[in-house]
């Protein structure tokens, strides 16, 4: 198979796969993994797929949404600091929301034992975690969507609007310059607006990669932040965005 042939191949396993390791690139198309890592990041450069950690993903589109799984092996490193920064903004006898999420779950992961508080999610992964420690968690109940692992529908609205939160850990799949924290799915942007809405003080846990991007559906917008956790320190117009809006941001590199 010549290099193009085999590169293009790749595109497609990649695509209709929802992403592939390189190991199991390296025995599909037997060639050596060096060469599928080479070709890798001659097709990330061109933008046909995105790196993930020890493979590949679909390149990024608005619309487009990756699995939790796909999610869950990126960026582990800066997603696991940002939660040990954000874990010291809950206290004694809070009711405290955590957004479904992978970089949410890090924060869970770290939460201290010595501290006091509800916790409530919209995530039945995450409600596993935080029971460990045999606390008592709130869930919103609703639909479980199977690619984000999130409970949505009109049973988990309707709990969020008779519910109120002292704080909320907020995830997101993309901050624009402006911004706009936007989602691929309507049924979770409009789940995270009423978290947004029912919370005190919010708390957007989001690494670098989120910088710049936007996705399908807008849900709020750094004027609903009180604080930004994150792995960088916001550049350019996102920066000024940030001041603008009066958002504490705290970086914790990983």
């Amino acid at each position: 198979m010549l290099p193009e042939q085999r590169k293009r191949k790749i595109v497609e396993l990649v695509s209709d796969r929802d992403g592939c390791s390189v190991d199991a690139l390296a025995d599909e198309l037997d060639v050596s993994k060096a060469t599928i890592r080479r070709d890798l990041d001659e097709l990330e450069d061109e933008r046909l797929i995105e790196r993930s950690h020890g493979g590949a993903v679909p390149v990024t589109a608005v619309g487009r949404e990756q699995t939790y799984g796909q999610k869950e092996v990126q960026n582990l490193e800066a997603k696991a600091a940002i939660g040990s920064r954000a874990v010291t903004e809950i206290h004694d006898g809070q009711v405290v929301f955590f957004d479904s999420g992978t970089t949410t779950m890090q924060v869970a992961m770290q939460v201290p034992t010595d501290i006091s508080f509800i916790p409530v999610t919209n995530s039945p992964l995450l409600a596993l975690e935080l029971g460990k420690e045999a606390t008592d968690v709130k869930l919103t109940g609703g639909t479980l969507r199977h690619r984000t692992r999130a409970l949505v529908g009109p049973s988990a609205e309707a709990f969020m609007e008779r519910t109120n939160f002292d704080l909320l850990f907020l995830g997101t799949n993309a901050l624009s310059d402006d911004g706009s924290l936007t989602t691929p799915n309507e049924d979770e942007a409009r789940m995270k607006q009423l978290m947004v809405e029912s919370a005190e003080r919010v708390v957007l846990v989001a690494d670098e990669t989120k910088f710049g991007e936007r996705s399908f559906a807008q849900f709020a917008t750094l004027e609903d932040v009180d604080v930004l956790v994150t792995d960088a320190e916001p550049t350019g117009e996102l920066a000024e965005t940030c001041s603008a809006a009066d958002v504490t941001v705290g970086v914790e590199a990983g």
